[in-house]
């Protein structure tokens, strides 16, 4: 019997790739999705704003719950030896190596067998179960299955053509064996999609009994491909109070004269405090080459949080932090984040203002459903 164990760090839930073999890899998803690039292949969101209501009110739409846990692309292969291999793809492009030789996942035809060319869209959380920490890996896309892109079909093709030939089989092998769980690196579910005008059951039932923090809701276009990079038909929406951006921050510190005690100790020039904060600048990223990088606003970072962040003993200049707006209009800092390469890109950093701006309230959500729903089912008397 396997004696591995579940992974402790979602952040970190493997060996990550370097040098020659990250480049490999890189270059093998973007060879198995037929692309030129090699940069994170996975589909992102824009901000959901008020005019997105029309939008779910002219197409289908499916909603899940945004989790609060880390996105990953999870990509399915075979080593060098011919053995079942995994790695999970995350959007700084790193490939972090899954050495749990546990972890299993059936293909249809033979519980022994595996998925290989095989590259899956999920999330990865850390339910918490009682006193149990459990990760659990939701899966909501696929891209290819055992070498067959399924891009271009839509969306609830996709899933279902995921949920025969991965899910299935996996969580059958799983029913029928169910004491192997607590050796797996992570459980493997499937994510529950309801139709867009379910809100209020989303807010009522879905949301108040997850076992992971969540941080909002995605709707996602049922007649949409998959396509790489940012995507208009998935949209993801907050609270409107709770809408941040992603920037870099630039710490700036005064420059002092030396006083009578600095002189007497050797020190003659002027010299940066760097105990003292005068300013911070939150920075976005523009994309192109001349100007990669442009002062979007002020930070505000009270002396306590100052402290705070000087204890860490970490570099804070250049460091991707979330921001979010205080009542007062001014910018404070929620959290690092070292999980992202760039800070928000302006056009994506203008869609979570026009959120923040013309934000749409959970009430209004509700509000809109029936509407939504009546379009639906119109659509719905209309097909042949």
């Amino acid at each position: 019997m396997s004696q591995e164990r579940p992974i402790e760090s979602i952040g970190e839930p493997g060996i990550r790739a370097t040098g020659e073999v990250l480049q490999i890899m890189r270059a093998e998803v973007a060879g198995l999705l037929n692309r030129s690039q090699r940069s994170f292949p996975g589909a992102q969101p824009v901000s959901f704003a008020r005019s997105h209501i029309k939008e779910l009110q002219r197409e289908d739409y499916f909603v899940c719950e945004k989790s609060d846990g880390i996105r990953y692309l999870l990509y399915l292969t075979e080593d060098e030896l011919g053995q079942e291999a995994h790695y999970l793809i995350d959007r700084k492009n790193d490939y972090w190596f899954i050495n749990n030789k546990s972890l299993h996942l059936p293909t249809p035809q033979d519980v022994q067998s595996f998925h290989t060319q095989t590259l899956v869209d999920g999330e990865l959380v850390m339910d918490i179960e009682g006193t149990r920490r459990v990760p659990r890996f939701l899966l909501f896309d696929c891209l290819v299955i055992d070498g067959k892109n399924i891009m271009e079909r839509p969306l609830d093709k996709r899933l279902a053509y995921m949920k025969e030939h991965i899910y299935a089989p996996y969580k059958k092998l799983f029913q029928e064996f169910p004491e192997e769980l607590q050796y797996q690196p992570f459980e493997v579910r499937m994510k529950d999609m309801q139709l867009s005008y379910g809100m209020e059951m989303m807010f009522k039932d879905v949301l108040p009994h997850l076992k992971h923090g969540n941080d909002g809701l995605i709707f996602t276009c049922r007649t949409s491909s998959y396509r790489h990079g940012t995507d208009p038909h998935i949209l993801k929406w907050k609270p409107p109070e709770e809408n941040t951006i992603d920037c870099r921050l630039k710490i700036y510190f005064p420059l002092v004269e030396p006083d009578d005690e600095d002189i007497a100790n050797g020190i003659t020039q002027p010299y940066y405090d760097y105990h003292t904060l005068e300013r911070a600048e939150l920075w976005v990223y523009m994309g192109d080459n001349q100007t990669r990088y442009k002062k979007y606003a002020d930070a505000y970072i009270t002396d306590k949080e100052f402290e705070q962040l000087m204890a860490l003993g970490d570099p804070l200049n250049d460091r991707i932090v979330e921001s979010y707006r205080d009542d007062m209009g001014r910018w404070r800092i929620s959290r690092f984040r070292d999980d992202k390469l760039e800070a928000n890109h302006i056009s994506t950093l203008n869609s979570v203002m026009e959120s923040i701006e013309d934000g749409v309230t959970e009430q209004e959500l509700v509000n809109s459903a029936k509407l939504i729903k009546d379009s639906w089912k119109a659509r719905n008397q209309r097909r042949p």
